[in-house]
């Protein structure tokens, strides 16, 4: 089992990072949008890794901590939730508000996460009962979520709007958000990230920028 991988991040194409350990072998990672969205190209990282085992394909899924990844695991041992529903959520809702979700009994919190309906968000409250007691909010360095990210982590090495859009709307759209629906969340998100850059005279839009504020649309926080 691959737990941990340290290295040098050498590619970043949303919501996947490639890393570079010092052996010399790159590996392939996907993250939560949240935990991607504090990757830099070419900066050492450390990565709580689990990988999954498919008959087709095995997959390593990165965290930024223990924690996060305990959830994850936590998830994907439900019945009918898969690693890319367990990922979409945790890209969706940071691990502590996600412990909320469950200890207010919020379904309706949870049917924002693509895929999971209102017989599934239910569902999923009776199964995580009490499963996530142990996320400590305030003192869990690495549970971030978007509202919450440095905007001076920039995942892509360049600023064409275009681009930046495409990256966006493939990222949201590989956790299972329709591709309507993405497109619309990105408009009203760039229209406030336009605002924002007006009024601080910055008119350069980044895709983590873009990536934030669109999360930030689906998911209601």
């Amino acid at each position: 089992m691959i737990g941990l991988i340290k290295g040098t991040v050498v590619d970043l194409s949303a919501p996947q990072a490639c890393v570079m350990t010092a052996s010399g072998v790159g590996y392939e990672i996907e993250l939560p949008l949240p935990d991607f969205c504090q990757l830099q190209l070419h900066a050492d990282c450390q990565i709580w890794t689990h990988l999954h085992v498919r008959e087709d394909a095995q997959l390593l899924f990165g965290f930024n901590d223990k924690a996060t990844r305990q959830v994850f695991r936590t998830l994907i041992r439900i019945n009918g939730v898969g690693a890319k529903m367990a990922l979409a959520m945790l890209s969706t809702f940071s691990a502590n508000e996600l412990k909320q979700c469950v200890q207010s009994e919020n379904d309706a919190a949870l049917t924002r996460v693509p895929g999971v309906g209102k017989k599934t968000a239910q569902r999923l409250l009776i199964e995580l009962k009490d499963k996530l007691d142990h996320i400590d909010g305030s003192s869990d360095a690495g549970d971030l979520s978007l509202a919450t990210l440095d905007a001076s982590h920039l995942l892509s090495e360049t600023n064409n709007e275009a681009v930046v859009i495409a990256e966006v709307e493939s990222a949201l759209i590989s956790l299972g958000y329709r591709e309507k629906e993405a497109q619309l969340a990105i408009k009203s998100a760039r229209s406030q990230v336009d605002d924002a850059d007006r009024a601080d005279g910055d008119a350069v839009m980044d895709t983590q920028t873009l990536l934030k504020q669109t999360l930030k649309q689906l998911s209601g926080f």
